[in-house]
Parts: structure tokens; sequence; C-alpha cells
């Protein structure tokens, strides 16, 4: 397997893209802590294989806050796009001066609770009826989501980076 390679987005990636967000996420909104977010706004990592396919794509926000994972999305499980991804998210966060790295998932799903945790996230909040809200937002939020779990509470997960890892992330990534 070739390593899989991460950078910004470029403007001739936006039609991959937008399928990409199609695919996961029913078009290029999300709704997240009761706020609404259009990816094609947001600046974007891309993964991509060593055949120079998308593989992936994690759309972020840097604030006060740290740096938050709007959308992390893979064409594949298992091929290194996501973990690769959120390493070039850690990099933009310390060359940033960000101390957190934060995401939102939801109570269904459990692959994503596992993902992040393997990788040193933590979760650190719940907001109870999150997703009920965000139908308000976004009414093509299905009810039920993986494993016929109903889907309504937000986990909120994070890590907090220090300047330390700044190294750790340049000769792994």
């Amino acid at each position: 397997m070739r390593p899989i390679r991460v950078r910004p987005a470029e403007p001739g990636d936006r039609e991959r893209l937008a399928a990409l967000h199609g695919r996961e996420w029913g078009g290029p909104y999300v709704v997240v802590h009761d706020t609404r977010y259009d990816l094609r706004e947001l600046p974007t990592l891309v993964a991509l294989d060593g055949a120079g396919e998308l593989a992936g794509a994690l759309v972020y926000r840097v604030d006060a806050d740290g740096l938050e994972v709007v959308s992390l999305a893979a064409t594949g499980r298992g091929q290194g796009a996501g973990t690769a991804l959120l390493a070039g998210a850690e990099a933009v966060a310390l060359a940033a001066g960000a101390d957190r790295l934060w995401l939102v998932t939801t109570n269904d799903n459990l692959a994503a609770l596992r993902f992040y945790q393997r990788r040193g996230l933590r979760l650190v909040g719940v907001d109870a009826g999150a997703v009920d809200r965000a139908r308000a937002l976004k009414p093509s939020i299905p009810l039920t989501g993986a494993d016929r779990i109903p889907l309504h509470d937000e986990l909120r997960l994070e890590r907090r980076l220090s300047p330390a890892q700044a190294s750790l992330v340049s000769t792994s990534s």
C-alpha cells in the first residue's frame, strides 16, 4: 500500500469534494452544536492515495477554542486516510498556535468513537438532544443512525496539544 499524502484543498478538488460530502452528509451542509456550516466555505485538507485519487477530506475551522474538525470523511475504511488527515489537522492547529483539537460526533457513530479514541481523543461532553435540535436546521437528518441506534445526541471529543508535539507531527506525516 502506497502512503497517503495530505495537502490543502485546491480549486480542482471541488467536484470530488462535492461528491464525497454528498455521499457522507447529503450535501455541503452539516449541523453541529446548533450551527449550520457550509463545507465549501471552510478550510479543507484532502488525502490522496498513491495514485493521486481522493482518499478523504477533513474540513476544519480554527478559533480561540482550538481547531475544530467540522467534517472528516474517507472514501474507504482502513486505508489510513483518516489518520493522515487528523495528523495534518494537528499540524495546522499547532502552526496556528492552537492547544486543542476537537470535534463532535453523534451517539450512534460507534466506529468514529473507536477511531478517535484510538488516536488519543477523549470524550469530554455530551449534548443531549443536539441532533434533535439540528433537524430544525437540516430536516434530512435521519431519526435512526448506524446499527439502527436512535439518533439524538452529540458527543464532544478533544485532544490537548503541546508545542512539543509539533516535531512529532512533522516527522510522522
